[in-house]
């Protein structure tokens, strides 16, 4: 059982939180099995179990939606960590994060860094090696390390769409969770460690340690609260069915916003549920709507509407939100290189708090498109 994590005390206000801090932080792992969507590991959070956290480009400022600044969180969480960082970074070009990631390693964090070969040359990057930081990369034709998250200290991970860069902080429109529990890490710690060794895209094995998380979340005056979630990871974890099964069990509406959709699977999933009668809506980033294979003008004929985005740089969710209770977030594009090629990492949340702070993106993203329009 781990020990007591610190208590955060810094910049706890710039986060979109489920609760005002994540204090008195206790993780225990219960036994596996027996309970969950089919089965799967167990664990207990004292305190506040997540954070979501949403970009809110500068442009936006003036209507009314204030800059939150991911890459001050994502460097306080680093500045807690006491053992471990094991990073997988598409892109990584923030001085602040690379700062507190060298920070880090002086005062004896085992620091690690895996990220893409297109990117690798880098400052920051040639910055923490130079210091003794060991970064992998994958190799040209493994297909795209994609990849955007973190495991602190076995216990917390970090994932989203947020590339660690100017223009992902301040730009363009990303999403990041921050989720305390052993087994969802241990999770993403294994497919942190294939990658590390080598073993990226197609290569990489199909070993998940808990596809499927439980978490008991020990609330004020006794109350508890469960939280399900679902760990998947492409090209090896055929995440594309999984995507698609959840959409096909939306009852009520789907939401969406997409930087890239060409997966002929997923759309076909969102055109039948609209005409199902389920209210289907989307933002798709603009640039990519007419790109080859794209699926953009066959679900703007079929669905309730899908709209282009009102951003001047980027629109860079990869969002399911289904029927206010679940939501697929992530680094996976919904692409056919996203399934079969690029090393990627899908979760799945169902929870209705989280659902709630994602359909508020979902309103402000979809208000700025329609007034682009």
């Amino acid at each position: 059982m781990p020990k007591r994590r610190r208590q955060p005390t810094a910049r706890i206000s710039r986060a979109v939180a489920l609760s005002l801090a994540l204090t008195a932080l206790v993780l225990a792992q219960l036994a596996c099995g027996g309970a969950g969507l089919t089965g799967g590991a167990r664990d207990r959070v004292e305190g506040d179990w997540a954070r979501v956290y949403f970009t809110a480009p500068a442009f936006s400022a003036q209507d009314g939606y204030p800059r939150r600044d991911l890459a001050a969180d994502f460097v306080w969480l680093i500045e807690q960590a006491e053992a471990s960082v094991d990073l997988a970074a598409y892109d990584l070009d923030l001085p602040p994060v690379a700062d507190a990631l060298l920070a880090a390693h002086r005062r004896g964090v085992d620091v690690r860094v895996v990220t893409e070969s297109d990117n690798a040359h880098r400052e920051a990057l040639r910055t923490l090696q130079a210091a003794g930081v060991p970064v992998v990369e994958d190799q040209p034709d493994d297909g795209l390390m994609h990849n955007k998250f973190a495991v602190i200290d076995d216990q917390w991970v970090w994932t989203g769409s947020w590339n660690m860069t100017e223009n992902g902080t301040y730009r363009n429109d990303n999403h990041a969770v921050l989720i305390a529990s052993l087994a969802l890490a241990e999770n993403y710690r294994a497919e942190f460690d294939e990658m590390f060794a080598g073993q990226f895209g197609p290569t990489s094995p199909l070993n998940t340690p808990h596809p499927h998380v439980v978490i008991t979340v020990d609330a004020d005056q006794g109350r508890t609260r469960r939280v399900e979630l679902e760990a998947y990871f492409a090209p090896e974890g055929d995440v594309v069915d999984e995507v698609v099964a959840h959409i096909q069990g939306a009852r009520e509406r789907v939401r969406f916003m997409a930087f890239v959709f060409t997966s002929d699977e997923i759309a076909d999933a969102m055109v039948e549920r609209a005409e199902a009668g389920v209210v289907v809506q989307g933002v798709v980033e603009a640039r990519n709507a007419e790109a080859p294979y794209s699926q953009v003008p066959r679900l703007r004929a079929a669905v309730h509407d899908v709209l282009l985005d009102g951003n001047p740089y980027i629109m860079h969710h990869k969002v399911i939100i289904i029927d206010d209770q679940t939501v697929i977030l992530g680094s996976y594009n919904f692409s056919h290189s996203a399934e079969t090629r690029n090393d990627e990492n899908v979760l799945v949340v169902h929870d209705a708090e989280v659902a709630r702070l994602f359909v508020e993106e979902f309103g402000r993203v979809y208000d700025e498109a329609r007034q682009a329009e």
